[in-house]
């Protein structure tokens, strides 16, 4: 046990560290950020916010693991970000679709 927290403490020294826990951070908190705007909705709601954040978070935790030469981890990153990605592209061509039919922007 001595060993693993001794191991935590030389990785959370590194100033790399910072980067993936801040990625970390603004990752996780795309969830309080849904949970607030359903709870204001009274309905489920993902808010583009959502997909934001996803994207930094992903892109901090991404460059974190590529540092840590971690090949699960990046995988597991890059996959996410297409799909973050992706769901950003459909609201904006979703937006555009609505302004050409009715001419209004919403």
């Amino acid at each position: 046990m001595k060993e693993i927290f001794h191991e935590f403490m030389v990785v959370l020294g590194q100033p790399m560290a910072i980067v993936g826990l801040v990625g970390q951070a603004v990752f996780s908190s795309r969830f309080l950020v849904q949970w607030i705007v359903s709870e204001k909705e009274k309905k489920s709601v993902i808010p583009n916010s959502f997909w934001f954040l996803s994207i930094a978070g992903s892109a901090m935790t991404l460059v974190y693991a590529i540092w840590r030469r971690d090949p699960v981890f990046t995988l597991a990153q890059s996959f996410g970000m297409v799909v973050y990605v992706r769901n950003i592209m459909l609201i904006r061509q979703h937006k555009i679709m609505q302004v050409g039919s009715n001419g209004i922007e919403v």
